[in-house]
């Protein structure tokens, strides 16, 4: 074949991808300003998230959390998602490559000749019939010369890293809501247990109560005081339980199953071990990777940045070169005969916008304003990750020392209860004092209960706010 039939394709491979529309990144201005070191970090290290829950020692929560993360239907929809966005990422970067096409034909045709200039002569044929076969294969390619596909592709592509991201920020949600609905669970199952026995030492205090009134030993606002409180606990009972029921449907939710489908998982004993070792934060500049919300709104910047180069690009000549070659015969073996029937045809097509009605300015002004308000996104998610570490660490620390507080008055409660049992059983007291002291005890006790849910909740929120990699396995769908 001649070199000319090369030229065409030779010059525009030298000239295509070399120039890009897309404006430069910019580091945002809250990313610049971000403190070095977290005020509440209390020790020095990297931040280490691997199955942290693991450190509450307790294999109930380590199963739900594992059947979460495989059950959730959350999860599914945000794989699927992802998956769908890098589906589209593929489908954008098949405009870099070259489309082939192969064609097969076949046409006949039979038409009559009469009302011809020579129908009438004697022997003229009447009719006409024709067939024709042929085998060809083109190819078309549009030269990205000023980075319009290319930009596009890299959007896309973008957009994929952000509903990745999207999943990861699902996963961590969901471990996080299990996490915290078990130990809902936990809680209000001891809450339950708890109101079970204080009603009970009410009942026999009322009891005891009303025979000193009836001796005349005791005043009637002492007997109306204690059957208020016993009728105030009783009432708190129903709500107690439907907590409870919240908490396990919640869980049950998580898990993708009906609460019946749960009793099994929570049959066992829940004995999660209390934490308050500190935990080590590392820099609030490794948040812009940790947290998936972070990374996700930065993938989304970048696609907007890029989107303003493609629609750019549209101002400009877009260049397309076709080709196609094949055979063409009258018969089947005339196809087939490749020496003789060869065709060939090479194209190269200009096309330049003159007039549009401001499509392209408004298309640039609309993808400009996305990026501005991408920008703004995400350096409110940056603002958003620092202000929740900051918040969930003093959470972290308040929650311990209140527990701290609590466990010190129940140690004192305690060792009243033991002293007034003492005192009955040596008979220089009376009964009474002694379920007054047990009633305070189970109300410190009740109270150290959630102070303790609390703490792990504390810690779990620092978890969250951190991000990062909660379990082992990875975490793309």
């Amino acid at each position: 074949m001649s070199a000319r039939y090369f030229a065409i394709p030779a010059m525009a491979l030298l000239v295509s991808g070399c120039i890009s529309m897309a404006p430069e990144a910019q580091v945002s201005p809250q990313v610049e300003a971000m403190p070095q070191a977290f005020d509440m970090a209390e020790v020095e290290g990297d931040y280490r998230p691997a199955a942290w829950w693991s450190h509450f020692e307790d294999p109930v929560l380590d199963a739900l959390v594992d059947r979460a993360l495989d059950a959730n239907l959350d999860i599914a929809q945000a794989a699927a998602r992802a998956e769908r966005a890098a589906a589209q990422a593929r489908v954008s970067r098949a405009g870099l490559l070259p489309a082939l096409e192969a064609t097969a034909g076949a046409s006949y045709s039979d038409t009559p000749l009469s009302g011809g200039a020579f129908s009438n002569f004697p022997g003229a044929p009447t009719r006409l019939s024709n067939e024709t076969y042929s085998l060809g294969l083109g190819a078309s390619y549009e030269l990205d010369l000023f980075g319009r596909v290319r930009n596009d592709y890299a959007a896309a592509r973008s957009d994929a890293l952000a509903a990745e991201q999207d999943f990861r920020a699902t996963r961590l949600a969901t471990a996080a809501e299990t996490i915290s609905a078990y130990f809902d669970v936990v809680d209000a199952r001891y809450q339950i247990a708890n109101s079970l026995q204080s009603l009970d030492v009410l009942s026999d205090r009322v009891a005891r109560t009303d025979e000193r009134y009836r001796r005349g030993l005791a005043q009637s606002f002492e007997l109306y005081q204690v059957r208020q409180e016993l009728r105030g606990l009783e009432a708190s009972l129903p709500q107690r339980e439907t907590a409870l029921a919240a908490a396990e449907g919640r869980l049950a939710l998580l898990l993708a199953d009906y609460p019946q489908g749960v009793d099994a998982l929570l049959s066992e004993p829940l004995q999660p071990r209390l934490t308050f070792d500190p935990v080590p934060m590392g820099l609030p500049v490794e948040l812009l990777a940790q947290r998936p919300d972070v990374a996700a709104s930065w993938e989304r910047l970048e696609a907007a940045r890029l989107r303003i180069g493609a629609r750019r690009a549209e101002r400009f000549p877009a260049l397309r070169l076709s080709a196609s070659t094949g055979t063409q015969g009258g018969a089947v073996d005339d196809v087939l005969d490749l020496g003789q029937n060869w065709l060939l045809q090479l194209a190269a097509n200009v096309t330049a916008p003159i007039f549009d009605g401001g499509r392209i300015s408004a298309n640039i002004r609309a993808a400009r304003a996305t990026y501005d308000e991408a920008a703004a996104a995400y350096g409110q998610s940056v603002l958003n990750a620092w202000r929740e570490v900051d918040l969930a660490a003093t959470d972290y620390e308040e929650q311990r020392q209140r527990y701290r507080l609590i466990a010190a008055q129940l140690a004192e409660v305690q060792a009243n209860a033991d002293l007034q049992a003492e005192r009955y059983r040596a008979g220089v007291a009376d009964y009474t004092a002694y379920l007054d002291a047990l009633r305070a005890l189970y109300q410190v006790e009740s109270s150290l209960s959630s102070a303790g849910r609390d703490v792990a909740l504390a810690r779990l929120g620092l978890h969250r706010a951190l991000g990062g990699d909660w379990d082992n396995e990875g975490n793309t769908p």
